[in-house]
């Protein structure tokens, strides 16, 4: 009996083990580094993964981008080129320093960008409209109508169905195009975030001096932008039959849009959608 007791006062005063179970989810991280007719280029971090999204800034800039947002430009993996005009690409100059740096882009858009460079590019040429992997992102191009070489669009795809750790999720990068083509929204209708761009406002643009009427004629062609009000027509439409969750609208005309002009036109969408604005 009294060997008994002693153990029960033994249990009582040892402490009980304490269990401690971390579950880290996969970060994700997205930034739009800057967005407009005077540059664009954005960073998509998966965990795995670093990328950017078009490079229209100088390295220098691009580096201060990064460091704004915590990280460095010697962590890029890779870069994506969706065409050759300089706001879309002119870092790629200095980017080509880094002689080891991956940059995707189709036949057209590298003999053009590094026709201007002055260093070789580690290009990794793919053909438009084919699916290719980079590390963790299944990436897809398509082709956009816009007055370059051979403009694309991309969808990036990561994470797996019934992994805790990293679910699946998608991201659609879909600027400068004149219109939206039903291939392009079969595209994107299967993303949960999608980059699209109100560029322009119809009456701004009208009343717009400096511009030349044969400009003007280019950015509202089939080959030009979208304005606001195309791009509202499409984002309603896809809210209504797709997987969309989160909307950003890029690259606005600093002279013929204004951020708070975009946000007024999709205020009506914002109830089911997260829609936020790049102020130029």
């Amino acid at each position: 009996m009294y060997g008994f007791a002693l153990w029960q006062a033994r249990k009582k005063a040892l402490p009980r083990a304490r269990v401690s179970l971390n579950f880290h989810v996969m970060s994700v991280e997205f930034h739009i580094l800057g967005s407009s007719s005077a540059g664009n280029c954005a960073l998509l971090e998966t965990g795995q993964t670093k990328v950017l999204v078009d490079v229209g800034f100088s390295a220098k800039r691009i580096g201060s981008l990064l460091e704004a947002v915590g990280e460095s430009i010697d962590a890029i993996d890779a870069v994506f080129l969706t065409h050759e005009h300089s706001d879309h690409a002119q870092g790629i100059r200095g980017l080509a320093k880094r002689s080891d740096l991956p940059v995707f882009a189709n036949r057209d858009t590298a003999d053009a960008v590094q026709a201007k460079a002055t260093k070789p590019v580690n290009w990794k040429v793919f053909q438009t409209g084919t699916d290719f992997s980079f590390r963790d992102l299944k990436v897809r191009s398509f082709a956009l109508p816009h007055d370059a070489y051979d403009p694309v669009g991309f969808t990036f795809n990561w994470g797996e169905e019934g992994d805790l750790f990293s679910p699946p999720r998608s991201l659609a990068w879909v600027t400068d195009l004149g219109y939206v083509p039903e291939h392009v929204k079969e595209h994107i209708r299967q993303v949960q975030t999608l980059v699209i761009e109100a560029n322009y406002d119809e009456g701004l643009l009208e009343r717009d001096e400096r511009r030349p009427w044969s400009t003007k004629q280019r950015i509202r062609g089939r080959h030009g932008h979208l304005s606001n009000n195309a791009a509202f027509d499409l984002v309603a439409e896809l809210s209504r039959k797709s997987r969309l969750e989160k909307v950003y609208l890029a690259h606005l005309s600093k002279d013929c849009n204004n951020a708070q002009l975009v946000r007024d036109r999709f205020a009506s969408l914002s109830r089911n959608l997260s829609i936020e604005v790049i102020d130029p």
